[in-house]
């Protein structure tokens, strides 16, 4: 989630939760003497820029197998996040990755595949189960050794569709809800998240590896979470694609937790069309998260078949008509994209409602508490880790202060762990203001202007690293609306200010990613905004 504005935000009582993204942070990774000078780590790439689609094809025409993307991409992953720039993206590298992509190579030539994922190389957050030699931690060094039983049910689907997970990417940690203070890409396992356009810069959170693993060509596609703009954000400042599908859509199960309400797992990638086929494979209902069960008969296998160039032609666009922020190049960067919306015959309504989700901030704040004690507690005790209570967390990190805290501290851990049960009453006052008040606003501004999404900057350009202070985002934010309603929410690149990218959002009704993933990929096709990082040093 893009939690550190938000968090902060509404800790103040002001209102604007987002999932977290870090200024000024520095790395944990040490300076390897014999690692790949910045300068060759932008030199081109074999693999550089390829899609599912790409890579398919020359899978089936021989050109590649499977072993051989993996070893390329494990050998891109050692080249650039280990050593040159150190994007520290990638928190662990999966042993059996060669072996399965091996399995999968077998399968090919037996003339059997899968579907369009069989064989391609993927990357998911450490906050996904995976029953194989790779923990799952959250980034968090009090989870560290935790080995799941039972693979979560998106990497069951995964692992059906023949994808070959190669790794885990680094994250803030517990999904940056442990401190209002926090550095958005660092965690006490896995150190700090590079952004691979300034180095020096935040690449967002909580999703903050998966964000700019992708975006580096570490892989062609990842799985991220999010909570309220743990996808979208770091997709925004990492210049790729990110969908927050609805709520329900994708399961949470094997997935540790922030808010039963909230949380989602969703894909990025650096074009819709990938964004799209990954949504495809792993949207499904699951026994064991009883949300999916109202997908039934709303879910689609293939999201592609909402590709269409013209997707924009006829549509009713909602634009808040207070301006998000006083930047005049990023303001330029919207105008533009309303222009381009209206060359591809989109109909653009001015709308009212940012000031009114945001007034549901510090009620979303306290939704988020209450639901991360229990649903943590619930997924400790039948964990594979030394910790079995959100308690034990926070003993550990004060016990292990020096390497669990060396900055920030845990004060959202311990004011979590004050709440009550899920029965109080003020979790169920908060939970009615957030969640159902999000959604009659935005239930009203959809009926009443017949809108077919509502359009905005995503974020603004990111902030750089500080471990000190934390993270500090300026006034463009469009995580919270589709986040505390559950609604699904695609961001697509926009453009570049400051040599920092920013991406453009379109958020709509429960269960319409596939009318959203058409307005994207319209978007996307007549914008061409995608481009690729510099891993420039520093911004001066």
């Amino acid at each position: 989630m893009k939690r550190r504005s938000f968090l902060t935000t509404a800790t103040l009582a002001s209102a604007g939760l987002t999932t977290l993204l870090v200024t000024g942070c520095t790395s944990s990774t040490k300076k390897n003497e014999d690692s790949v000078p910045l300068g060759d780590s932008n030199q081109a790439f074999e693999l550089d820029e390829e899609t599912i689609g790409s890579l398919r094809e020359k899978l089936t025409s021989g050109k590649y197998t499977s072993e051989q993307l993996v070893q390329l991409y494990l050998k891109r992953i050692e080249a650039v996040d280990k050593n040159g720039p150190q994007l520290n993206s990638v928190i662990e590298i999966n042993p059996d990755a060669v072996t399965i992509a091996v399995a999968m190579d077998k399968e090919m030539m037996a003339g059997k595949i899968r579907g369009p994922l069989h064989g391609i190389p993927v990357l998911i957050k450490d906050n996904i189960d995976t029953a194989d030699k790779m923990q799952t931690t959250a980034g968090s060094l009090a989870m560290a050794g935790n080995i799941a039983l039972k693979d979560a049910f998106v990497v069951k689907k995964l692992r059906e569709a023949g994808a070959v997970i190669i790794g885990k990417t680094n994250l803030s940690e517990w999904a940056n809800f442990r401190s209002t203070q926090s550095c958005s890409g660092w965690s006490s396992r896995g150190g700090q998240t590079k952004n691979p356009y300034i180095l020096d810069h935040n690449p967002c959170g909580s999703s903050a590896g998966s964000g700019t693993a992708v975006s580096a060509n570490l892989c062609v596609v990842a799985i991220g979470t999010e909570t309220d703009g743990s996808i979208v954000c770091p997709a925004s400042v990492n210049g790729i694609v990110g969908i927050k599908p609805t709520v329900g859509l994708v399961s949470r199960s094997g997935i540790i937790p922030i808010s039963k309400t909230q949380d989602t797992a969703g894909p990025m990638a650096r074009n819709v069309t990938d964004a799209a086929i990954l949504l495809g494979a792993i949207a499904a209902d699951d026994q064991d998260d009883a949300v999916t069960l109202e997908s039934k008969g709303k879910a689609h296998k293939d999201y592609t078949t909402f590709l269409d160039a013209n997707a924009l032609k006829g549509k009713r666009i909602g634009i808040e008509k207070k301006p998000q922020g006083d930047n005049k190049y990023i303001n330029a960067l919207l105008n533009d994209a309303i222009n381009i919306l209206k060359k591809q015959g989109a109909v653009i309504v001015e709308i009212d409602y940012f000031d009114k989700i945001n007034a549901f901030g510090q009620a979303e704040f306290e939704v988020l508490q209450y639901e991360f004690k229990d649903g943590l507690n619930s997924y400790l005790a039948t964990a594979n880790a030394k910790v079995k209570t959100l308690k034990d967390v926070i003993d550990f990190n004060s016990s292990n202060e020096d390497k669990a805290m060396p900055y920030f501290k845990q004060e959202t851990l311990e004011s979590s762990n004050a709440k009550k049960g899920l029965d109080d009453k003020k979790y169920l006052e908060a939970l009615a203001a957030s969640f159902e008040g999000s959604k009659s606003v935005l239930k009203a501004v959809f009926e009443e202007n017949k809108l077919d999404a509502i359009c905005g900057i995503t974020m603004g350009p990111a902030c750089s690293i500080d471990m000190i202070y934390g993270d500090r985002w300026g006034g463009y934010s469009l995580t919270s609306p589709a986040a505390a309603s559950g609604y699904p929410h695609i961001t697509v690149p926009n453009g570049i200010v400051y040599d920092l990218p920013v991406g453009l959002s379109f958020f709509g009704t429960p269960y319409t990613e596939g009318e959203l993933i058409g307005l994207g990929y319209a978007y996307e096709q007549a914008s061409k905004k995608r481009l690729k990082p510099a891993f420039k040093p520093s911004f001066i």
